[in-house]
């Protein structure tokens, strides 16, 4: 196909999840208060965590950075999706689009490694503890952080290169409610099946592969807190249980998008709604509302700032 004399699509049009108003303003309540519970919930994690000292320990300075993420990857396509039900205009440039995928890319990538980091951190604790405080040190902490966004930040590049290298010829509607590859890559005027072995080289094997290894790891520590009976294991248990979750309610909808991605499933819908919306929501609802030193810290941090406005001095009088 000569693709050199096909015009450029300027601009896509998201057809987002419905066309009922009905369900659009239903969605648009939701996802309003669901995007605003993660912003505040997640912004409070990190101003907990940079606040009281007793939280500067790996596993906390690892899940402020997840929180950071989680905010990220909510605030890429939510805020606009939002905004379209509002003005009833789902159209987005083509530069908007590719940087959607870009972002979408660069924190979900970097999400996996980090994920994987605090699992390495839970596996070194639980399996490993006297030698905990000489293998999981600050420099690296901040290592792993920094292996994460780069990951992801290759990762990402890589998506947006073979995006902009895709000839576009006239359909220009994304059956979401934001682009990526799977999506947009149909729309593009060559042989899709070649993209689809691309797609699941890169990003849904890949994401298969993390979950395997973060699945074993789980594995071989929640085995090794089954022997122990105290109480610090029974904690143990119930923060590596909850790391679980996060890891499996992120890396499902991912694995079965990026696995099957020349599917046109009403399902794949839904499970973009997740992983973008539903589960940036998830970290501080596990790891506030079932932590106690997390909830202790808050409560402190609350308590400073009520004493700060009291001892404030009004202006007026």
């Amino acid at each position: 196909m000569d693709v050199a004399n096909k015009s450029t699509v300027s601009e896509f049009f998201l057809l987002g999840l419905s066309d009922s108003w009905k369900l659009q303003m239903f969605f648009f309540m939701v996802f309003s208060l669901f995007y605003v519970a993660t912003i505040v919930g997640n912004g409070l994690i990190v101003m907990t965590v940079m606040a009281d000292s007793h939280l500067h320990v790996p596993m906390y300075f690892l899940l402020t950075n997840l929180s950071i993420i989680d905010l990220s990857l909510a605030s890429f396509a939510t805020p606009k999706m939002i905004t379209d039900y509002l003005t009833g205009q789902k159209t987005i440039s083509f530069n908007g689009c590719i940087t959607q995928i870009f972002f979408l890319h660069l924190f979900t990538g970097t999400e996996i490694i980090l994920l994987m980091a605090m699992s390495f951190d839970r596996y070194i604790a639980i399996c490993k503890p006297l030698h905990y405080a000489s293998i999981i040190s600050p420099q690296v902490c901040v290592a792993l952080v920094v292996a994460s966004w780069t990951v992801g930040i290759m990762h990402s590049m890589s998506q947006v290169i073979f995006a902009l290298t895709l000839p576009f010829c006239g359909p220009n509607k994304v059956d979401s409610f934001f682009c990526d590859l799977p999506v947009v890559f149909q729309l593009a005027c060559v042989d899709t099946y070649v993209l689809g072995l691309f797609m699941i080289s890169t990003s849904g094997i890949i994401a298969l592969s993390c979950f395997i290894l973060l699945f074993n790891s789980y594995v071989i520590v929640l085995v090794t807190i089954k022997h122990h009976y105290s109480r610090g294991s029974s904690k143990a248990l119930s923060t590596c249980t909850a790391h679980f979750i996060v890891v499996f309610l992120f890396f499902g909808p991912c694995i079965f998008i990026y696995m099957w991605p020349l599917s046109n499933f009403l399902v794949d819908k839904i499970l973009s709604v997740f992983y973008t919306i539903f589960t940036p929501i998830l970290n501080p609802v596990i790891y506030t509302l079932r932590n106690q030193e997390v909830k202790t810290a808050m409560r402190k941090l609350k308590s400073r700032f009520l004493n700060f406005n009291k001892s404030t001095p009004s202006r007026y009088f």
